[in-house]
């Protein structure tokens, strides 16, 4: 029985994958290879010797010129080199621990020259004609779709962790939800999600995540949804549940993924400095120093600066007369008359002002007046276009059948 068991399971788990990256690739166009030319119809072009490859971990203190002279760089070409680049490569600002690689051909003489820029992309760097020309490329990506899921035990990071995934994934799991989700006041233990998204390699390493395609969080009995949409025209891309309402609010839900609130919006609180009862008209949220403290909406920074009791301040006008505070900030980081987007850094928690230790104290107004950021029922915004309702729906019934087949696989190897 166990040993059919395993039969069973294997081979699901051989569709299983089938199923994944053949409704994955539904998604992708891709254009077509290039047709074989026939036989005959022109002459076979010799083989070009391969390369040799030269890797250099650019240390601490090195400059570019160092680099050069290591690879038998004259002074001249070194100095043409540096004035050729300088556009995009300044030699003061190489970052010890990136990579370089010389590529030479048999004789020794270098081709072309790669620095790895981040993590997504590198510069290319071919002599020609006496000179050198650079130019920014994108490293060539293999992308796979892979699928997870989880029950809560305590914090989502550790369900992610046990599934060998890293805390990234779960901090994109959750920004897509912030919406919905304050995911530090409203976990609970048996809370579950399931999500299909995409895996990026190099050289068959994995180097990284890319989009989320599909997630379901079911919290306190609530199920939320996402689905990834690009529109075909204007190659946008968003999220929206099945029935193609968009994920995006008109506020996130607090100020940052994870936080302890040390105090709520309340009409009467006991002020832990002046010992006298009243009303506290934000949420405070205990963080340690430093950690950066989000813009809840887009908007215009109306006040960026002290402003007594409440320390460092920031304060951000809304559409539709929203208005928020970010209070007892350690530094700001934008100015008045900066617009801010969802998500953005604008400081950092601190202590300032009247504060008993490091947290940040929100709040949020609407037409003048204080309302609860707990509390308060935020409408979504810009919805499924109509025009491609029905291409939605396809999209959701191929999602779908990413999500549930690790189900269906697990309920057919446990009879």
């Amino acid at each position: 029985m166990k040993k059919r068991r395993y039969l069973i399971g294997g081979t699901l788990g051989v569709l299983l994958a089938l199923v994944i990256v053949f409704v994955y690739f539904l998604f992708q166009k891709k254009p077509p290879a290039p047709v074989a030319r026939q036989a005959g119809l022109s002459p076979a072009k010799p083989e070009t010797p391969p390369l040799t490859v030269r890797r250099e971990i650019i240390k601490k203190g090195q400059t570019l010129s160092d680099i050069l002279a290591r690879h038998n760089f004259s002074n001249a070409e070194i100095h043409q080199f540096t004035e050729d680049v300088k556009p995009v490569l300044n030699q003061k600002k190489i970052i010890a621990g990136h990579e370089m690689r010389f590529y030479a051909d048999s004789e020794g003489k270098v081709r072309s020259i790669e620095y790895d820029i981040d993590e997504r992309s590198y510069l290319l760097i071919s002599p020609k004609e006496g000179r050198f020309e650079a130019a920014k490329k994108e490293f060539p990506f293999e992308t796979k779709p892979a699928f997870v899921w989880g029950t809560i035990e305590d914090i989502l990071i550790n369900t992610m962790l046990q599934r060998n995934e890293k805390p990234i994934l779960a901090m994109s799991l959750a920004d897509l939800f912030a919406w919905d989700i304050d995911f530090y006041t409203e976990l609970r233990k048996g809370d579950s999600f399931r999500m299909v998204f995409e895996k990026k390699f190099l050289d068959g390493k994995f180097t990284g995540y890319g989009e989320i395609l599909a997630a379901e969080f079911t919290c306190q009995g609530r199920t939320f949804q996402a689905f990834r949409f690009t529109y075909p025209d204007t190659k946008k891309s968003d999220y929206f549940d099945a029935g193609g309402k968009s994920l995006r609010k008109e506020f996130l839900r607090s100020p940052f993924p994870y936080a302890r609130i040390t105090s709520r919006f309340s009409t009467s609180r006991l002020h832990p400095i002046q010992k006298v009862y009243r009303a506290h008209y934000g949420v405070d949220y205990g963080a340690p120093v430093g950690t950066p403290v989000h813009a809840t909406a887009d908007g215009l920074v109306t006040f960026a600066g002290w402003n007594g009791a409440s320390g460092r301040m920031v304060r951000i006008r809304h559409k539709n007369s929203y208005e928020t505070m970010y209070l007892h900030l350690q530094r700001i980081l934008v100015k008045e008359g900066d617009r801010v987007k969802s998500g953005e850094d604008i400081g950092a928690v601190g202590s300032s002002g009247e504060s008993t230790g490091p947290h940040l104290d929100y709040r949020i107004k609407q037409g003048g007046s204080y309302i609860n950021p707990l509390s308060w029922k935020f409408a979504p915004v810009e919805p499924l276009r109509p025009e491609f309702k029905e291409a939605f729906a396809q999209a959701v019934k191929n999602y779908w059948v990413l999500l549930d087949a690790p189900f269906i696989r697990l309920s057919v190897w446990l009879r």
